[in-house]
């Protein structure tokens, strides 16, 4: 028997290892066609979604594996992932509201 504080499992991308939503980035196909792979910070974007864990490595072996474009329907253009993840592995243990501001003492800007 199940407890009640499990959350769904999703599997990452990259390495294809199950993981809860809290620990795993959405990722969608940019709005209007575009062939871009955005993340969707708060998990509500329409459309079909793929998870990765917020690593360097996971997104190594996804554009490795070329996973973007079968997950996503062709989509590939990586910069906006590329950018979340190597902007610290830190947000993603904050709370999504937080995840989005920039914190001046992160030194991520430079």
């Amino acid at each position: 028997m199940q407890h009640l504080g499990n959350q769904p499992q999703r599997t990452c991308i990259g390495c294809r290892q199950k993981g809860s939503r809290s620990e795993l980035l959405r990722l969608v196909a940019g709005a209007g066609g575009s062939s871009a792979v955005v993340v969707d910070e708060r998990r509500r974007m329409a459309g079909r979604g793929a998870w990765l864990h917020p690593s360097e490595k996971c997104l190594a072996l996804a554009v490795k594996r070329r996973a973007f474009g079968r997950a996503l329907n062709g989509a590939a253009g990586t910069a906006d992932v590329e950018r979340r993840i190597t902007a610290g592995t830190k947000a993603a243990d904050t709370p999504v509201a937080a995840a989005t501001t920039v914190q001046p003492e992160s030194g991520s800007e430079n």
